[in-house]
C-alpha cells in the first residue's frame, strides 16, 4: 500500500476514537527511516491503547502491513510502526515531556487537526 493511500486510513482511525491534537509531520527529508511521522494525543491509558489497536484493524483491513506496536503494556505511549509512517499516541503529560514536535522543528506540519472528547 502507498503511503499517501495510508495516511488518511491512519489519520480518519484516530479521529474515529477522538485523538487530540493530531499532528501530521513529513519527515522524508530528515530521515531515511520513514516518511511520516504523526503524533496524537489521548486521555487515557485505555483510549491510548484503543487508538493504537484501531488504527492497526483499519491498515490491515485496507491492506497495509503493521511492523510493530510497542508499548501497549502500559499504554501511556504507544508507537504503531507502519513502515513509511511512525506514529506516536501519547497522553498529554508524556507528549510535553518528550516533546517531539521540537524535536522533528526541521519537518514540515502538514495537517494538524484538534478534536476533543
Amino acid at each position: 500500500m502507498k503511503t499517501d493511500e495510508l495516511l488518511p486510513i491512519v489519520t480518519a482511525a484516530l479521529e474515529d476514537l477522538k485523538a487530540q491534537d493530531i499532528l501530521v509531520l513529513k519527515a522524508e527529508k530528515i530521515t531515511s527511516l520513514f516518511d511520516y511521522m504523526i503524533i496524537a494525543s489521548a486521555n487515557s491509558t485505555r483510549q491510548t491503547k484503543a487508538l493504537a489497536n484501531h488504527v492497526q484493524e483499519k491498515v490491515k483491513a485496507a491492506g497495509g502491513k503493521v511492523y510493530s506496536i510497542e508499548g501497549e503494556q502500559v499504554g501511556e505511549w504507544v508507537l504503531v510502526d507502519l513502515g513509511d509512517i511512525v506514529v506516536h499516541i501519547m497522553q498529554p503529560v508524556i507528549r510535553e515531556y518528550y516533546d517531539l514536535e521540537s524535536l522533528w522543528v526541521e519537518s514540515s506540519a502538514i495537517k494538524e487537526k484538534n478534536a476533543s472528547i
